[in-house]
């Protein structure tokens, strides 16, 4: 059974992949300039999960993440 995502669910998860996509730029951006050790960490790690995040929502557009 395949499911597909109506139109307003595929713009929605455009509109969080664009905001993903910025939230990684910032804290990437930040993440350079920032001295402290404790600040810069907490960056990282949203950047890690930021990707992680990037990747599923860019699954569920290509392959429709697994559903069909």
């Amino acid at each position: 059974m395949e499911k597909d995502f109506a139109l307003h669910e595929t713009l929605e998860i455009h509109e969080l992949l664009t905001f993903k996509n910025l939230c990684l730029t910032k804290s990437y951006t930040m993440g350079t300039l920032v001295q402290d050790g404790e600040l810069k960490e907490l960056l990282s790690n949203d950047v890690t999960s930021s990707r992680k995040q990037i990747k599923q929502l860019q699954g569920f557009l290509t392959d429709r993440g697994g559903f069909q």
